[in-house]
C-alpha cells in the first residue's frame, strides 16, 4: 500500500506563502493521480489540485494563478506552492492519490490519504 505523509503547514498572514510537500512510498512505481484536498472546519472537503500522469494540472477555480503543484520523482514527494494566501485558505489540507491515471473529480475515487497539515491563514 501506497503511504502518505504530509507536512509544511502552519499560521501565517493573508499574502503570505506556504509550501506543503507530500512524501509518498512506491510514487516512482506506479501510474498514479496525485491530488491535494482541503478541508475547513464545518465545510466540505474540496479538491485543491491534482496531478495526472501526464503532468497536466488541475487547479480548484479559487486558488488558480496562486497555487502551484509539483512532482519530484527522484524523491518520491509532491509539493503544493502556496503563494497570496487569503483567510479561506483556512483548513486541514490533505495529499491523496488515485490509481488512475488521470485524476478523478471527487474524493471517493482516491484510494489513499495522509493524516494532513493544518494551515491557519489570519
Amino acid at each position: 500500500h501506497v503511504q502518505l505523509v504530509e507536512s509544511g503547514g502552519g499560521s501565517v498572514q493573508a499574502g503570505e506563502s506556504l509550501r506543503l510537500s507530500c512524501t509518498a512510498s512506491d510514487l516512482t512505481y506506479s501510474h498514479i493521480c496525485m491530488a491535494w484536498f482541503r478541508q475547513a472546519q464545518g465545510r466540505e472537503r474540496e479538491r485543491v489540485a491534482a496531478r495526472d500522469y501526464d503532468a497536466e494540472i488541475h487547479y480548484l477555480e479559487s486558488v488558480q494563478g496562486r497555487f502551484t503543484m509539483s512532482r519530484d520523482f527522484a524523491s518520491d514527494t509532491v509539493y503544493l506552492q502556496m503563494n497570496s494566501l487569503k483567510v479561506e485558505g483556512t483548513a486541514v489540507y490533505y495529499c491523496a492519490s488515485s490509481n488512475k491515471d488521470y485524476c478523478p473529480s471527487e474524493e471517493k475515487s482516491y484510494n489513499y490519504w495522509g493524516q494532513g497539515t493544518q494551515v491557519t491563514v489570519s
